[in-house]
C-alpha cells in the first residue's frame, strides 16, 4: 500500500524528471565516472543479473549491462515514467542487449530474489523509509549478493549546490533548504546514518569511502545545472518573469568567479558504499 510520502515522492519526480530528460546528455557526461566507479565496486562479471535502483535515463544500467554481457541481465528501476520511457528508447536505439527497465517504486516493489548485485548512482537517497527500502532491496538478492551505490556527501563539500541557493534567497519567499536526515539529495551526507540504515536493514560487510570526481563544464552548462536541474527549477517554474530574471542574474553573478577561460570545474563529493546481503 502506498503512503502519502510515497505519493509525494512520485509527484515530485513527475515534475523534476522533465528537466532530467531535457538535459540527459549533460548529466550523463558529468556523472559518467561515478557510474563507472559504482559498477566497478559491485564486481560485476559476465552472466550475472544486476538491479539498478533509481536508474533515471539508464546510463548506469547500460554500464552494468556491458559488464554482465549478453548472457547477463541488467534491470533498471525508477519511479519516473518519463525517465523510464527515455531509458527504454535509448536502449533500443543503441542496441544494448540485456538492459531492461521497470517503472516501479524500489522501496515496495516485490522483486524476485534473482539478482547477484544491486547498484545505484544517486538513486537511493529519496526513499521515505530508507530502512524498509534497503531491506526490500536485500530481499531481491541471491544469498550473499552485493550492494554498491554512490550518495552525495554534505552540501558544504559540494559548494556548487549551495552557491545558487544563497544567491537566489533574497528574491524568493521561501528558498529551498537541504536536509541531511530526510529524503532528498543529501539524505546520506552523514556516513554514520548510512551505516545505521544499512545495518538496520540487515546488510553486512559495509564499507563507506569518499569518492571525489571533478568534471569540466562551460558557464552555460553551469547555469543549466544551477537553474534547470537543481532545486531552484520547480520554484522558478511557478515564479513570475521578474523573479526568474532576478534569480538568473544573481546566480550568474555568483557563479562567474568560478569560471576561468570559459570553463568551470564541478567536483562531486560523494560516498561510495558497498555491502553484502
Amino acid at each position: 500500500m502506498s503512503t502519502s510520502a510515497d505519493r509525494d515522492m512520485a509527484a515530485y519526480w513527475d515534475r523534476a524528471s522533465q528537466a532530467w530528460v531535457e538535459h540527459q546528455a549533460l548529466l550523463d557526461r558529468l556523472m559518467a565516472p561515478i557510474a563507472e566507479a559504482v559498477v566497478e565496486a559491485a564486481g560485476l562479471v559476465n552472466g550475472e543479473s544486476v538491479l539498478d535502483v533509481g536508474c533515471g535515463s539508464g546510463a548506469t544500467t547500460f554500464a552494468a549491462a556491458w559488464r554482465v554481457g549478453p548472457t547477463g541481465r541488467a534491470l533498471g528501476v525508477d519511479i519516473s515514467g518519463a525517465l523510464v520511457e527515455l531509458a527504454r528508447r535509448r536502449a533500443g536505439e543503441d542496441g544494448i542487449e540485456g538492459a531492461e527497465f521497470l517503472l516501479a517504486d524500489a522501496q515496495t516493489h516485490a522483486f524476485d530474489p534473482v539478482f547477484d548485485a544491486v547498484v545505484s548512482r544517486f538513486g537511493v537517497m529519496f526513499f521515505p523509509d530508507p530502512v524498509a527500502a534497503f531491506a526490500n532491496l536485500r530481499r531481491a538478492l541471491k544469498p550473499g549478493g552485493r550492494l554498491a551505490f554512490a550518495a552525495w556527501r554534505s552540501p558544504e563539500e559540494n559548494p556548487l549546490s549551495l552557491i545558487p541557493l544563497r544567491a537566489a534567497a533574497p528574491f524568493l519567499p521561501e528558498p529551498p533548504r537541504f536536509e541531511t536526515n530526510a529524503p532528498g539529495r543529501f539524505a546520506f551526507a552523514d556516513q554514520a546514518r548510512v551505516r545505521a540504515v544499512l545495518e538496520a536493514a540487515g546488510w553486512r560487510e559495509i564499507a563507506i569511502t569518499p569518492l571525489d570526481v571533478a568534471r569540466p563544464l562551460s558557464f552555460d552548462e553551469l547555469l543549466t545545472m544551477s537553474l534547470r536541474v537543481g532545486p531552484l527549477n520547480p520554484i522558478l517554474k511557478d515564479a513570475g518573469e521578474a523573479v526568474r530574471r532576478a534569480v538568473g542574474e544573481a546566480v550568474a553573478a555568483a557563479l562567474t568567479p568560478l569560471v576561468q577561460d570559459g570553463v568551470a570545474t564541478m567536483t562531486s563529493a560523494c560516498w561510495l558504499v558497498t555491502a553484502r546481503g
